[in-house]
């Protein structure tokens, strides 16, 4: 049973930190805060420990893909501002 337990702590952290991520998705968080609550509900029946890890896995790839689309926008964002500028002097 503790297994269970560091497995539901493990997965509620993800479902935080997903939702924290999803405040800036492109389509409006209310729309990532829908999509991700069906998502770990659809989820909510398996008890396989091995099933739940891959699936913590796969959160854990959707987060690092999410932090990597907002740097890029950010990045792309500071690019745009710079270059536009520069290329109006020369």
């Amino acid at each position: 049973m503790k297994m269970a337990n560091s497995l539901r702590g493990e997965v509620l952290n993800l479902y935080k930190n997903l939702l924290y991520l999803g405040r800036d998705y492109p389509k409006g968080a209310d729309y990532f805060k829908r999509r991700l609550k069906s998502v770990f509900l659809k989820n909510k029946d398996v008890k396989d420990p091995e099933k739940i890890k891959e699936l913590i896995g796969r959160g854990e790839f959707v987060m690092k893909e999410l932090e990597a689309l907002y740097f890029l926008r950010k990045y792309r964002a500071m690019k745009q501002r710079y270059y536009s500028d520069n290329n109006k002097t020369n």
